[in-house]
This record gives C-alpha cells, sequence and structure tokens, in this order.
C-alpha cells in the first residue's frame, strides 16, 4: 500500500493531547492545569478545550484540589493485558457519544491489506446503519468512506485498488471515470469532509473525514437517509470536530 507524501490527519490537537496526557503521567499525584501550560506550552484556552475532551473520554480526572490524574480509561489502554479488547470498548463509547451528537450511524473504516474495511459502526432504531447493498470492498469509488481512504494513497495505489474493483455504476451519481474520479480526490482538501450525495445508494448521504495515524489509513463517517440530507453539511462538521478523541485512542 502506497501513502500520498502529505497524508496525514489534520488534528494537531491529538498530538498536543498525547503531550497533555504524557505529562499527567508523569505526576502520579495529580498535576494542575498551570503546571500542565508551563511544561507542555499550549496556551490556556487550547489546553482548557483538551482537558475538557480528556476527561469526557476517561483519559484523565480531576480531584479535589483541582489537580489532575491519569483516569481509568487510560489506565485500560495502558495495561498489555486485553489491550485490543480495551481499544475497542473505548472506541465504542466514543462511538456512541458521536452517533448521539451528530444524529446519524457513525463508522470507522480502515484500509487493510488492499481493501476498505468497516472495523467499527454506532447505530441505533433512529440512526440506522447503511444498507450494504453492494460491499464496501467493490465501491471504494462511490462511498465517502472509500473516497476518503482512496484520498490517502498515492497514486499507483489507488490504480492498483481500482485494478482489484473495476468502479461500476451503482446509481445515476455514480463517478466510473478513473480520470474524473481522482481529479474530484486530488481537489478535496485534507480539512473538508468528503461528501456522498445518493453516489453508493439512492436514498442515503454520507460524509468521511480521515483519521489516519502514522502508516494506517482509516476514516471516520457518518450515513443519513436522504430526508435528512439538509443536516448532512453540519452533521460532517460535527463529526470532523469529534474525530480528534477516536484518533486519539488509536495512537495511544
Amino acid at each position: 500500500m502506497a501513502l500520498k507524501p502529505d497524508s496525514t490527519a489534520p488534528y494537531h490537537s491529538v498530538q498536543h493531547a498525547l503531550r497533555v496526557l504524557e505529562t499527567v503521567a508523569r505526576h502520579r499525584t495529580g498535576v494542575t492545569d498551570v503546571q500542565i501550560a508551563r511544561q507542555t506550552g499550549l496556551p490556556p484556552r487550547a489546553l482548557s478545550a483538551l482537558l475538557l475532551m480528556l476527561r469526557r473520554e476517561g483519559y484523565v480526572r480531576q480531584v479535589s484540589d483541582g489537580a489532575y490524574t491519569t483516569g481509568d480509561a487510560l489506565a485500560k489502554l495502558g495495561s498489555t493485558v486485553e489491550h485490543e479488547d480495551a481499544i475497542k470498548d473505548q472506541l465504542q463509547v466514543t462511538l456512541d457519544r458521536l452517533r448521539d451528537s451528530v444524529g446519524a450511524a457513525v463508522y470507522i473504516s480502515r484500509y487493510i491489506d488492499g481493501e476498505v474495511k468497516i472495523t467499527q459502526y454506532a447505530a441505533g432504531p433512529d440512526m440506522p446503519a447503511v444498507n450494504e447493498w453492494v460491499d464496501f470492498r467493490s465501491a471504494a469509488h462511490a462511498s465517502a468512506v472509500g473516497k476518503s481512504l482512496l484520498t490517502q494513497l498515492d497514486l499507483n495505489g489507488r490504480r492498483d485498488h481500482l485494478s482489484r474493483h473495476k468502479p461500476a455504476r451503482l446509481t445515476s451519481r455514480t463517478i466510473t471515470n478513473e480520470r474524473l474520479l481522482f481529479t474530484s480526490l486530488d481537489s478535496q482538501p485534507p480539512t473538508v469532509p468528503v461528501l456522498d450525495i445518493q453516489e453508493y445508494a439512492v436514498g442515503t448521504v454520507c460524509a468521511a473525514v480521515p483519521i489516519t495515524a502514522g502508516a494506517s489509513v482509516g476514516c471516520l463517517a457518518l450515513s443519513m437517509p436522504i430526508e435528512h440530507a439538509h443536516r448532512l453539511r453540519a452533521a460532517a462538521d460535527t463529526l470532523n470536530r469529534g474525530a480528534a478523541p477516536v484518533l486519539l485512542s488509536l495512537a495511544i
């Protein structure tokens, strides 16, 4: 698998959050926000937002004197025992919260061994998961998930994928021409969610944002029925802002 040279997730907050967690972990008896700011060099406003997110996700907790110590979620992820299960559980909690926040089914997808795979998702009675009427592995050219993953591959990586999965016309909106598809992918700003407006399935709209960690290509996505299409861009922006906790769980 070949990555684009500049395919990095635009979440500087995750790097900052890791610095905060490292600082908190070094102080077993607790550390104040003033000390954290001094040791990480983060401005108070940015640090306050990070600490709020880290508390919400259970990575840190605030004790009676106002100092911060490591939280249960970080302790579980840091354990070598059942580490993968702990990550999955933490991600599910985050996905469930994100689902409720955006008002849509949400998914984590990874590009593994040259294939598009949905590794985890959160849906509900009022926020149903998309009907996978065509295997996502064969629909990267049409789905928001697939297009987000393809944007993170270089030209050879994309061509390799399409050589194994010929673009088929799934709806009248599906792009099947390789040149047009690649032009569309290249014009996609990395910080703007990729949209799928009934390209994969009639009656469904989707959005996806990258959550690349190191050499691992991934994305966070949402789907909703066409009758909620007027909420898509706002939901996609909320998804983008909420991607940091997901990426953080994958990075720890």
